[in-house]
């Protein structure tokens, strides 16, 4: 299937573009509202990734980070294996544009009547900053993504397209740490409608290679709020005190 085929199943979205899916999807058999955001800072070189959904604990099977390779979402008609399939494509130099292709294609679709390949959402970013999206036809309404410098934005379940636009503008006027602005991409997003069946849990994390605090440690930052009414506040409270002390790798160089 080429470029053309995938376009009628859904949208793919490279830096530059904007897309929209307007379809009506049947019932998903499990809840799916999500908005995530993917960034990259060019300063520092972290890439991270943060996310927000009305289910629990939606952490453990958005986001999917390899400080080899880059960050991944993968999200709506979820298959968790995007994941770890994006992640070794990106490590073995596929351009992000061409792994989000592939995977979608390959996907063998094992449940089409209640989890279909078709309502699959999920972003792809690499080292650089570059990245593609993808929204399947299928994914529940308002569904779809909106990209920027260095981040792009999706969801699913959503109240309009300003859920996403403003996550695109808010990651962009923000300064601080990437932590900070894709906390800030969240707010935004939930200023904008967010998820239409309310708040549960957010998530966010951030990996540069032997960044984190301790020697050998990939990851700069990962932190899951699993339950709470809201879960952005308190994202963003514990993000806050840990850029009050913003603990220093013991790998030289790391800034």
């Amino acid at each position: 299937m080429g470029l053309a085929a995938l376009a009628i199943a859904g949208l793919l979205v490279v830096p530059g573009a904007r897309a929209v899916r307007t379809s009506a999807p049947p019932e998903p058999l499990w809840e799916t509202g999500t908005f995530s955001i993917l960034g990259f800072d060019p300063a520092t070189g972290e890439v991270g990734g943060a996310v927000q959904s009305r289910v629990f604990s939606v952490g453990n099977g958005v986001l999917w980070a390899d400080a080899d390779a880059g960050i991944v979402a993968t999200q709506a008609i979820i298959d968790v294996g995007y994941g770890a399939k994006a992640l070794a494509l990106l490590r073995a130099g596929r351009a992000p544009e061409a792994i989000v292709k592939q995977i979608w294609e390959q996907d063998p679709d094992p449940l089409p009547d209640n989890w279909s390949k078709q309502g699959r959402q999920f972003a792809v970013m690499n080292l650089k900053g570059q990245y593609a999206a993808f929204t399947g036809a299928k994914a529940t309404e308002w569904a779809g993504h909106r990209s920027g410098t260095f981040a792009t934005a999706q969801g699913n379940i959503l109240a309009g397209p300003a859920v996403v636009e403003n996550m695109i503008a808010a990651f962009e006027k923000t300064t601080g740490h990437l932590s900070q602005r894709l906390v800030a991409a969240l707010e935004g997003g939930q200023a904008g409608g967010g998820d239409t069946r309310g708040q549960q849990s957010a998530a966010l994390l951030i990996v540069k290679k032997d960044c984190g605090v301790w020697l050998h440690n990939d990851t700069v930052l990962r932190l899951q709020v699993d339950d709470n009414p809201e879960p952005i506040k308190e994202l963003k409270r514990v993000v806050d005190k840990w850029n009050e002390r913003r603990p220093r790798s013991v790998t030289p160089g790391c800034k």
